[in-house]
């Protein structure tokens, strides 16, 4: 495998083919375990003890274990407060808000409810993270499609494969661009920058897509009548407190600080107020920055690190193409959608980063397009999916696997070749 040299003399270290096997049936097992969840039971329950047999073994080094968690403390943290933001943006009533503005303009019409859905999804994707959209926007939708009596199916896929696609625009949009933010060098307006032409495309793709393969749901109108309630007001303080975190987010970029701080403060704003106003205790607070997902990839991180150091690293170094060049972006991007799929985005992400770093900003964010947008073509491929499953089954709704997969097959080789000849432009002109 040619990944010995990595183990260092710390721990018990196994010889690497030993290793090697033993790394990539632990990661076998944990992403397994995140896909079925026996019982309900969380991703942690496998994820961590897994992390404890590699390290112990000497699969992987304590010093290597230790630096992996580190590394991702920053980036676990913003997650935290960035699920805690959400949550509380929900409690004041934003995602009801949403439901409304959305029936009202569709007024019994699929295709402006889709096109609702787009625009909604896509921007809070953008800016409160995947998370928010496929654990708060996806029953608001499956409301609004039956108080307008239009078909829940377009709507509610859309907003799986928009988590994905739409999460491209902003450091903070996904947590492998909080990874890929650090890897690549970039200010956080620059980084929005270059990936504005291709966040646009890839959504223009997707829905092109969705209006051609969903046509036959989208031709019945709802009848005359159908229930377009009162809206709700729109919570004006979650949205003044959202657009602060924002700005914040710029500006401490600007000042080399972690956006985990600014997205902390938003997140306790938000918090503070409920727990002010008696809507919220302490332990709301810490159920909603959800602790055993965060555990989670914490232990996944220092599992597929030692993946990587018996030999991975070495294999996909001669597969991943190297450059800047349109070609080398259309290869490290189809890389990138293949190895989501087989692995899950957030373990391709942490693999593939320290071999498209090297090349500079453009690898990387190609390496971003290809784990955003690729695991739109199978469950496994992100965590966003695997949530977005369990929210369709609580609502009584089955998702057939052949067609989610019919419809990713068209949707992930379109949105995703117009991205990366979107960044190849926006490279070349920024």
């Amino acid at each position: 495998m040619g990944g010995h040299h990595v183990i260092l003399p710390e721990g018990p270290a196994l010889n690497t083919p030993l290793a090697a096997a033993l790394s990539a049936v632990l990661l076998v097992a944990v992403l397994a375990w995140a896909v079925v969840r026996p019982r309900g039971w969380p991703e942690a329950v496998m994820a961590v003890p897994a992390a404890g047999v590699a390290v112990a073994t000497g699969a992987i080094s304590p010093g290597h274990a230790g630096a992996e968690v580190e590394r991702l403390g920053p980036v676990v943290g913003f997650l935290a407060a960035v699920l805690v933001l959400a949550h509380f943006c929900d409690v004041e009533g934003l995602f009801r808000a949403c439901g409304a503005w959305m029936a009202r303009w569709a007024a019994g019409r699929p295709v402006r409810l889709l096109t609702a859905v787009f625009a909604l999804a896509s921007a809070i994707t953008a800016v409160l993270s995947l998370d928010a959209t496929v654990v708060l926007l996806t029953p608001v939708v499956f409301v609004t499609a039956a108080r307008t009596g239009v078909r829940p199916k377009p709507h509610v896929y859309a907003c799986t494969h928009l988590s994905n696609t739409a999460s491209l625009l902003l450091p903070v949009s996904n947590l492998t661009n909080l990874l890929a933010f650090a890897a690549s060098g970039l200010s956080f307006t620059r980084f929005a920058a270059l990936m504005a032409l291709p966040w646009v495309v890839a959504i223009a793709a997707e829905y092109v897509v969705f209006r051609r393969f969903f046509a036959r749901d989208l031709v019945s109108v709802a009848p005359a009548g159908a229930d377009a309630a009162a809206a709700p007001p729109l919570p004006l303080f979650a949205l003044v407190t959202v657009g602060c975190t924002l700005a914040g987010f710029v500006v401490a970029s600007a000042f080399g600080v972690e956006p985990a701080w600014v997205a902390a403060a938003g997140a306790l704003v938000l918090a503070g107020r409920a727990l002010m106003r008696r809507e919220a205790t302490a332990l709301t607070v810490v159920r909603a920055a959800s602790p055993a997902f965060l555990a989670f990839v914490l232990a996944l991180g220092v599992v597929v690190r030692a993946v990587v150091d018996n030999g991975l690293a070495d294999v996909l170094g001669h597969v991943v193409p190297h450059g800047t060049g349109l070609p080398a972006l259309l290869g490290i991007a189809a890389s990138a959608a293949v190895l989501a799929n087989l692995i899950n985005n957030l373990p391709a992400v942490l693999v593939l980063l320290p071999l498209a770093a090297p090349a500079g900003p453009g690898a990387v964010l190609a390496v971003l397009l290809g784990v955003n947008i690729g695991p739109n073509l199978t469950y496994a491929g992100s965590l966003a999916t695997l949530l977005w499953r369990r929210i369709v089954h609580q609502h009584d709704h089955g998702v057939d696997l052949g067609e989610f997969t019919r419809l990713g097959l068209i949707a992930v080789p379109s949105s995703l070749g117009v991205a990366v000849v979107a960044l190849w432009g926006s490279l070349q002109v920024l």
